[in-house]
């Protein structure tokens, strides 16, 4: 019975949150986490107006990665992890096209 053995609290991996159907998906767990880091990335640049380039750029490269990582998402982990990922590209991409836009040269 080596599936009642307790590991502790902290005994969780991502790969274990992730991978809830007993097997590996690297592919799936990597663009789901590549999506989330892109999520943050372009929700924390989002904040501040003259980073409006970084912000549109990564929210954009976020959605169209968490579009894919839906697609070929194996595990209700990987679908979690790319939402919130793919809600946070959006809100970098909107504020920072509010701010001025993909491009420097751009009115905003």
């Amino acid at each position: 019975m080596t599936q009642a053995a307790h590991r502790g609290p902290f005994a969780h991996t991502v790969g274990s949150l992730l991978n809830t159907d007993g097997r590996a998906h690297p592919r799936e767990n990597a663009l789901a986490s590549i999506t989330l880091l892109l999520g943050l990335i372009a929700a924390i640049t989002s904040i501040f107006s003259g980073l409006h380039v970084i912000s549109s750029w990564t929210g954009l490269a976020g959605l169209l990665i968490g579009a894919v990582s839906q697609l070929i998402s194996a595990t209700t982990g990987q679908r979690f992890v790319t939402v919130i990922g793919m809600g946070a590209a959006g809100v970098g991409l909107y504020l920072g096209l509010s701010h001025g836009g993909l491009f420097p040269g751009w009115p905003g």
